[in-house]
This record gives C-alpha cells, structure tokens and sequence, in this order.
C-alpha cells in the first residue's frame, strides 16, 4: 500500500439504522448467473425504486463464494467424448500394432508369457524385461499380481503398455522403468484397477540408466482408456516422462506421493480429459510439474499438497510445494482444476514465465503462513508467475487462509490483465498485485483482502469495463492501489473499491466516480432521480470507510442520490453489489455529484459518531 495525500473530492457520513437490510457482507451471492435488465418504476426520490441492469460485463458472474468452497480428492468417474483427431499422433487410434504380448505376473511363483515368437521378453522371477530389437510394433499386455517384480522395456520404436488388471510393487525400485525413447501409449483397460507401487529405495538403478520414479519413462507418456490406474511412490516420483505426459479423456489416475513430485513431464505436462488425483506430502514437491508447458484442457484434476518447505542451496532462498510448477507456461483452457495447499509457503498455480485462463473452472485454497529469516523467504501464493497472468474466460476462485506479508492471492511479477471470466480472490495480503501495470477490460472481478490492497497495481492501474469489487483492509489500505508515480484510471464498467484509505483516480478517465464516506456494514442505493442504479453493502468487518462508486450510468458533475440504511429486494448479486433489484428507503439520503477525477484519501472516521459530514 502507498502512500496518499490526504483531502476529499466529497465526505458524506452514512450511517447504519433499523431499517438497513441484515445481511452481512459475505452473504450476498443469490445465485443468479446475469445481470436483470428491468426498468425503475418509481416518481417519489423516496419511494422503492429498481434498478435498471445496464452495466453487463462481458463473461459471466458466478454463484460460487470465494470464502466457502473446498477442495478434496475425487475419484468418480467422469463422462467424456473424445473426439479423434486423426491428425494427432498421440490418439492410440492413429496407431496399429503387429504383434500382441501378454505378461501375466504372479504372486507365488514366476511370471508368465504368451504371444513372444521372437524371444523379447526376459523373465527372471516377476522381473521381466523387454527388448524390442525388431522393426515391429507391439503392444505389451501387464496382468496379474506381483510384490516383488517390476516391468523394464527397451525398444527403438513406439508401443503401448495395457494395464488389464495388473498390480505391481518392487521394494527396489520403479514398477515399471521404459527406457524406450519413443512414444508409448498406455492403455487403462476398461473396468480394469491397476497398481503400481515402489520401494523407500532405488537399489536396482543403475549408473547407465535413469529410473526417477515409480512408473519412469524416457519417452512420451500417453495415457488413455477408461480404467483405474494408482501410484503409490514412496522414493521418487510418481508419473514422470523425460518427455512429456499427456492424459486422454475417460481416463482415471490417483497417484500418492511421499518423497518426490505427483506427476512430471520435462518438456510438458498435458491434460486433455481424463480423472487425475495428486496427494503429495513430500517437503517441496510439485503435484503436476515440468521445465516447459502444463496445459489443461478438460477433465477434472485435483492436486493436494500438505509438505513442508526447504533451503535451496542453489537458489540461496526457501523453496515450498505447489501444485501446479511450469518453468515455461501454464495453459488453461477448459475442465476443471482444485488445488489445496497446506504447507508453510505452498502456492497453487507457480510458473516462471506466463499464466492463461483462457476457460474452465479454476478453485485453488492454501492454509499456510509466511516463512521468513535471514536466509531468505517464501510466502503462500495462490496464483504466482514471474510473467504476465491473463484471463480470458472461465472461473476462477482462490483463497489464502495463512495470514502474514507476501500472503497474496493472485500475484504477477509483469502485468496482470483481466479480459473475461470470473475472477475471484480472498486473502490476507493483497488479493490482486501486479508489478507492472494492472488491466481490467470485461469480466467479473472480485478481490478482498481483511488486511491490505483489495487491488494494487505497482504501476498503473487501468479498468476499462467489467465488474469490479475491491475490498481492502482498514487505514490506510485501499480497495483500489496504484503507486505512487503512476496513475489509476477508471474508463468503464461497475466499480466498487473500499477501505481505508482511497485511491485517486486520474481526471483523464472517460468514466465518472462517487467518493463517499461509509460505516462498515452499511447497505447504501444509488438513484438517478427516480432511476436507481446499484446497491451495495460494504464489509462488515476487517475493512474501512472509504467508498468510491463508479457506473457507466454516471455522468460527470451530474448529481446522484444515495440512500443510506435502505432495504433490498430481488435483483441480481454478485457478492454484495445488487443490480435489478427494489431499493427501499432510507434512513438517510444525500445527493453526491460524480466526477472523473477523485481525489485520494488515507480514510474518513465513518465508525466515530458526529464526525465530519454526519447530519
């Protein structure tokens, strides 16, 4: 927060009386998912009046609340039609294969093969080991149950591994090691569960080869098929590719893992349909991680992380979980994404360069604290990326519960541009920041936060259309911030920023403001004449007295009404702003003229009564 000089463009005390509606804050949301267009009704400046639903953004509201969705592993089906793209070599479809060898493992005694002409499978015990030294693609059926086996492969071109059935442990490493450096498609039989389980140590790895995790591969991973498939790691990773993974719709995959990251793809990670779950409890570890790009697609994952966090000698800093970890990109176009992270500085989304939410629904929770010393530190973040974040649609919904500085919801070191979609963000620091400039052109944005900037653009701020509501927290936090050399200008859309203190608003925006002076808990109207326009019911806690309102349906030095302590009925909400509803009377009424320019303002003594402006 910075800084402001300290005057009004206008001071009005409102106050709270019996006639003031009894919902609090937080309470608003009716479920409704658009913005009524109805007409007011009404001569008297007194009477209940209706507003008129004007001001729609582009995208949709939400009936979620931020503060009260969880997120919780879910390993239910899901329907999914995939579509073939006949194009795409990574659809099994695409593929045929000459040969068929089933592995049946076994509990008791040896493994078994059948359909090996050609003496490529080698079977010691239940460890068996593959050599495809020929030109024929095959495909490799694993049924059967082993605790002390594992399946190796070695081949020069692509093939598919079915799981039909099968269960796998090996105390001394991977369960199943693909060294194969081509595609392998690995196919969930239908109605088939599959488990895949390592052991607390790698004595099996060898100095010439990788083996980084329970199911390892040096190629592409593709899965597909709409049977179960578990991964209980207890070494290294869960899933990792030194390529890429990539998950096919219908498909359904938990994996647990205690000492290394869920799922790993070095140059991707993609989800285009399928049921993944990812519990880690590791110190530091990822869910979903990879050097290039996470792009989800479709389906439902579910990530939860609970471990602690570490010293990074290398970076000279702490290190903590995420969910989601890409050093290139993250891509969200569609499904469905829950993170919850519950560890000291864990994060949800985390990517080093840019974040897109082009669609889909987006939930993520933490719960951990800020760890700092002299060391260095690393603070709980919901949405963080060292380059620009954009959304684009969909909904998105993120929540910090841990309290300390750097506890920030959605946080990007470049910009932060909001174009269409849902945006909301619940947190202890700042719910919004940027450090560069701050962009709102459509959408629903709603950002709280009970002890700093609802808002805070390092650079300038500008909010071009949309819905906005910025909460900050009290004196002298703003609902809207930008810094101090830079500007903030409001050019469209429905805007309500609250707390402390008040941001000022450039006198070149093209859309006008109100400035008030409020109680906390106070349910205000706004009227043009007999025409109402919005209502509002400011925070009830945790928040300040400072109120700017600005509408499409304002024009600069016109005057508007508003009625303080007044009922609401009907209409549409958005968290506590109301469009489309009656507005009853008042318990005060004051006409306040708008204007492009808004001064700034360290906050009014709205909680002292008889201060300034009070009548």
């Amino acid at each position: 927060m910075k800084k402001m000089n300290c005057f009004w463009s206008m001071m009005l005390m409102l106050s709270a009386c019996a006639a003031c509606s009894t919902e609090s804050w937080d309470e608003w949301d009716n479920g409704e998912n658009s913005y009524n267009n109805s007409t007011t009704t009404s001569d008297d400046d007194n009477k209940p009046t209706k507003t008129t639903g004007d001001d729609v953004a582009s995208g949709s509201s939400t009936a979620g609340d931020v503060t009260k969705f969880t997120v919780e592993l879910n390993k239910s089906a899901i329907s999914e039609t995939q579509k073939v793209d006949t194009g795409d070599d990574d659809y099994i479809e695409n593929s045929s294969f000459a040969k068929t060898i089933t592995i049946t493992f076994s509990k008791t005694g040896s493994a078994t093969v059948s359909g090996d002409d050609a003496g490529i499978v080698a079977i010691n015990g239940n460890d068996v080991v593959a050599t495809n030294t020929t030109e024929t693609v095959i495909k490799y059926v694993l049924t059967g149950e082993t605790t002390d086996g594992f399946f190796k492969l070695y081949s020069s071109k692509k093939q598919a591994i079915v799981l039909n059935g099968v269960s796998i442990t090996n105390p001394d490493g991977a369960a199943i090691n693909n060294q194969s450096k081509k595609r392998t498609f690995i196919v969930l039989n239908d109605g088939t569960k599959n488990y895949l389980t390592d052991g607390t140590k790698y004595s099996d790895a060898t100095d010439s080869e990788d083996m980084k995790a329970c199911f390892f591969s040096e190629g592409q991973l593709i899965f597909s098929g709409s049977g179960y498939l578990e991964v209980d790691a207890n070494c290294k990773a869960g899933i990792r590719s030194d390529d890429y993974v990539r998950t096919m719709p219908n498909t359904n995959i938990y994996v647990d893992a205690s000492s290394g990251n869920g799922i790993r793809g070095n140059d991707a990670v993609i989800v285009t349909g399928g049921v993944i779950n990812v519990n880690i409890t590791g110190t530091a570890d990822k869910g979903i991680s990879t050097d290039g790009e996470v792009r989800i697609d479709g389906g439902r994952t579910t990530i939860l992380t609970s471990g602690g966090y570490e010293y990074d000698s290398d970076d000279k800093d702490y290190s903590a979980c995420s969910g989601i970890k890409a050093d290139s990109i993250i891509n969200i176009n569609g499904g469905e994404l829950n993170i919850k992270s519950t560890g000291t500085g864990g994060k949800g989304l985390n990517c080093d360069d840019q974040i897109n939410i082009n669609d889909g629904v987006v939930r993520i929770i933490t719960t951990g604290k800020r760890q700092k010393d002299n060391k260095g530190s690393v603070s709980p973040k919901g949405i963080k990326a060292n380059g620009n974040i954009t959304f684009k649609g969909g909904q998105t919904q993120v929540r910090l519960e841990g309290s300390g500085d750097g506890t920030e919801g959605i946080e990007s070191k470049s910009e932060i541009h909001v174009e269409a979609g849902t945006v909301e963000s619940y947190s202890y620091d700042d719910a919004i920041n940027s450090a560069g400039n701050l962009y709102i052109d459509g959408g629903y944005v709603y950002a709280r936060s009970y002890n700093n900037d609802g808002i805070d653009a390092n650079k300038n701020l500008y909010i071009n259309g949309g819905v906005v509501i910025a909460e900050g927290g009290a004196q002298p936090e703003c609902g809207i911030d930008a810094a101090e050399q830079y500007r903030a200008y409001v050019n469209g859309g429905t805007v309500i920023a609250v707390g402390g203190g008040m941001q000022a608003i450039d006198s070149s925006s093209k859309q006008a403001s109100i400035a008030l002076s409020v109680q906390m808990g106070t349910t205000i109207g706004v009227l043009d004449g007999s025409k109402a326009i919005l209502a509002y019911t400011t925070p009830s806690q945790n928040s300040g007295t400072s109120l700017m309102i600005s509408s499409p349906s304002f024009k600069s030095g016109s005057s508007y009404t508003v009625r303080s302590g007044c009922t609401i009925e009907g209409g549409t909400a958005f968290y506590n702003l109301k469009t489309g509803c009656t507005i009853g009377s008042g318990s005060q009424s004051v006409d306040a003229t708008a204007s492009t320019s808004i001064s700034g303002s360290m906050g009014g003594p709205g909680n002292t009564p008889g201060g300034p402006g009070r009548w």
